[in-house]
């Protein structure tokens, strides 16, 4: 070994000494700051404006992305310290849905696998596990219409939200393709891998499940089948991943809310998702809009969904720019109340840190 190598190891031995000095440092700091807190030890709007610094002084060589990854990891092992958090999520495990809720409380976060999106929703208005994570909308195939659902009634208050990059993978227990009869996936990951199958694999029957990672589940006990999943599912599963980013899209983005019984501070740049109603006349949907557009507030998003109260009648989610405490914001949702029979705030939110 050349003795600038010995030299550069020696160099990283003592900054790994002087890290983990100044880990445990912070651990305590976070420790006392536990003591101090009242209410929740979990605050979204803190640990966004965290993220957000580290990824803007981030020097390089490592990506922004990846500096964030690193501390949310400090950060989840630091409140552990205080109370491991338990966070529900659509299972079974190796779901995207895990994925979301691990990279939006980390590791140390305990995890509970959950059989519907409603039961996920269960889960915390019992009190039985803290926050809950579930899937709201695709770039793709659009919006999950059982979580707005289950929105509209629920006393639940989005805390937060996570964009994750859905890249699919082929997974069997071969090593090529060579005898695959079968594919296992959800409806979605089929839908959003479409052409890529009837290129690469065309004739072979495709069977849909409740979950990529139930796909992942069955394929690992069948030689001539393959599943479309991710790569936390073939980590769990034992499988080989054949082929990566099979997604027809490249950019498909699944975006997900975290709900808990709290609501979250302002962070500096928030987001905040309202449903409301419109009355059945001419111009209603028109009249609802303006309060947001006289009080400079930009709408990201407008989704109709059946309210289930009668024939065509309709309820609408809107997401802006701003929180609920926002001057902007206040004046326009005061505005709305005046004018709609129905508007619920589902939440004040800090922008997910990509």
């Amino acid at each position: 070994m050349s003795d600038e190598l010995q030299n550069l190891r020696a160099e990283i031995d003592g900054i790994d000494d002087e890290l983990l000095k100044l880990i445990s440092r912070r651990a305590q700091l976070a420790q006392t700051i536990g003591r101090l807190k009242q209410g929740s030890v979990y605050r979204p709007e803190r640990e966004a404006q965290v993220l957000r610094r580290i990824k803007e002084a981030n020097p390089g060589p490592l990506s922004g992305e990846a500096a964030a990854r690193l501390f949310r990891e400090i950060m989840s092992a630091c409140l552990a310290l205080e109370k491991p958090l338990s966070v529900a999520y659509l299972g079974p495990r190796g779901t995207f849905t895990q994925a979301a809720a691990l990279k939006q409380f980390g590791h140390a976060a305990q995890t509970v696998d959950c059989s519907s999106i409603d039961e996920v929703f269960r889960k915390v208005e019992a009190n039985q596990v803290d926050y809950a994570v579930a899937p709201v909308e695709n770039s793709t195939e659009g919006a999950i219409g059982r979580t707005l659902d289950l929105l509209l009634n629920s006393p639940l208050k989005i805390c937060g939200e996570v964009v994750v990059r859905v890249h699919h993978f082929l997974l069997r227990k071969g090593e090529n393709l060579t005898g695959i009869e079968k594919i296992y996936s959800h409806a979605q990951s089929f839908a959003q891998c479409h052409e890529w199958l009837n290129q690469n694999l065309p004739g072979v029957t495709r069977f849909t499940v409740a979950s990529n990672a139930e796909a992942a589940r069955l394929a690992a006990d069948e030689p001539n089948a393959a599943a479309i999943a991710g790569e936390t599912a073939a980590e769990i599963y034992g499988l080989t991943a054949l082929v990566r980013n099979i997604e027809d899209e490249p950019n498909n983005t699944t975006r997900f809310l975290v709900l808990g019984s709290q609501e979250a501070a302002c962070s500096g740049r928030d987001k905040t998702s309202i449903v409301m109603a419109a009355p059945n006349q001419p111009g209603a949907m028109h009249d609802l809009l303006g309060p947001f557009a006289r009080n400079g507030v930009s709408m990201t998003k407008l989704e109709s969904r059946p309210s289930g109260a009668g024939l065509w009648e309709y309820v609408f989610y809107v997401d802006v720019e701003g929180h609920q405490l926002d001057a902007p914001v206040a004046n326009a949702i005061r505005e709305l109340k005046g004018l709609a029979p129905l508007v619920k705030v589902l939440g004040s939110y800090p922008v997910a840190v990509l």
